[in-house]
């Protein structure tokens, strides 16, 4: 099997998109100790075609072997390199809420190549507690903690009204990349990279689909 690929910026964005599914399937996989997928299992695990996922992978020169598929080693290398996560990344949440504490205390952030290093919060009742394995700190301390922890990432889990804010500190410290979990936009410079991930439009989503369905059942 060939490993060598094409430099992401060649890659189309609707593939990029999909390639994080891909690598936790795999990962899943050899968890579960199987050595070999092949396109129609990957896709039937992900709910797409197999020609799509052969063609996804083509963008990486991945070829799998007749009648065994592609393996998961190796398959789990390439992804890891083309999405960035060979190496470790540092990540801190802003805002110790339920939602902040419940990624805290997820598991398996740092087996995805994820290490969480700390929570912050302005709320005193909440600074010194733990959450899976870190403490909840100061809004005060982030200027420090960032010098000492090199952030890469920062999450966004505190109420809209506060998210705007709550971007410009993180970029002010040298934060590059922001997943923001608020549901509100917020403006940072053009060298900084914001991901909004909002479940409600995802479930606003799921109910237009709904919706359409009742319609064409009728």
């Amino acid at each position: 099997m060939c490993l060598s690929m094409q430099s992401t910026d060649q890659i189309p964005h609707p593939v990029i998109r999909r390639l994080p599914k891909y690598l936790v399937h795999v990962q899943e996989l050899r968890e579960d100790g199987v050595e070999w997928a092949s396109s129609q299992d990957i896709a039937d695990a992900l709910g797409l075609t197999s020609s799509t996922v052969r063609q996804d992978l083509s963008h990486m020169d991945l070829r799998g072997i007749s009648k065994k598929g592609y393996e998961t080693s190796q398959l789990e290398a390439v992804l890891r390199q083309v999405l960035g996560a060979d190496i470790m990344h540092h990540v801190v949440i802003i805002g110790a809420g339920h939602l902040g504490r419940a990624l805290a205390e997820h598991g398996a952030f740092a087996r995805r190549g994820f290490d969480i290093g700390a929570l912050f919060d302005q709320d005193e009742s909440l600074i010194g507690k733990s959450y899976g394995a870190v403490q909840v700190m100061s809004m005060d301390e982030l200027a420090t903690q960032a010098d000492k922890m090199q952030i890469d990432i920062g999450i966004i889990a505190v109420p809209s009204a506060a998210a705007q804010e709550v971007a410009e500190q993180l970029v002010a410290v040298g934060v590059k990349a922001i997943l923001n979990l608020a549901y509100k936009h917020v403006k940072v410079p053009a060298h900084v990279t914001v991901v909004d991930a909002r479940i409600m439009e995802s479930l606003q989503e799921l109910a237009y689909a709904l919706g359409k369905k009742s319609d064409l059942e009728k």
